[in-house]
């Protein structure tokens, strides 16, 4: 993935911020966020987040995307289906005048519908020239709280949901971030601009 972003005349956002070594972030199964590629085999079965992230012409951008490994269970399937509904729903909310609450909410509603955990203790930031700017976007709020958006705001918006507890901890290497019980996490994210048109979605093909 290095070679790649280098290849297209940008520089991976993650290595080297604030300490981290790796270009990308993976997350497998149980693993919330900020986890480092490895050589482990994946198993049929697993889920696999890929976070990445890229700096262009002086802006960051920064999206994930979790993947099932050959055959998932069910239970699984529906998780990641209900996460990559609530992140469209979070986006949804970024509107000029709305509040953070307002995509906080939207999302957490959604995953509560289905007994899903949602993670507190990582949210999603803005971003631009900075990789983690203000605000802080949570994945759970009140309808009408929190900073007003406005026009030109830029957001990495990015629910992570499990299929039991949402507390977490991490690793003895002060990044991998994993869920306390050890269930299952999925995530979805995308880098969102705030327009007179609605919400643009600046990470897609």
């Amino acid at each position: 993935m290095e070679e790649k972003i280098r290849a297209r005349g940008a520089i991976p956002s993650f290595k080297g911020h604030h300490g981290f070594t790796a270009s990308i972030c993976t997350a497998k199964n149980d693993v919330i966020c900020h986890g480092f590629p490895d050589s482990v085999p994946l198993a049929d079965g697993d889920v696999i987040t890929i976070d990445i992230g890229a700096f262009y012409n002086g802006y960051h951008g920064d999206s994930g995307w979790t993947y099932a490994v050959g055959n998932v269970s069910q239970e699984i399937e529906n998780l990641m289906k209900v996460c990559h509904q609530s992140l469209f729903l979070g986006i949804e909310q970024a509107a000029i005048g709305n509040r953070m609450g307002d995509i906080g909410f939207a999302i957490d509603s959604h995953a509560q519908q289905f007994g899903y955990g949602n993670v507190r203790e990582f949210t999603g930031h803005g971003i631009g020239k900075d990789l983690w700017e203000e605000p802080a976007v949570p994945h759970y709020g009140v309808k009408g709280k929190g900073v007003r958006l406005k026009k030109g705001m830029v957001l990495a918006i990015e629910p992570m949901l499990t299929l039991d507890g949402w507390r977490s901890y991490v690793e003895n290497d002060g990044w991998t971030a994993r869920t306390m019980d050890h269930s299952i996490c999925v995530q979805y994210e995308h880098t969102v601009v705030i327009t007179e048109d609605g919400p643009r979605i600046l990470t897609v093909l």
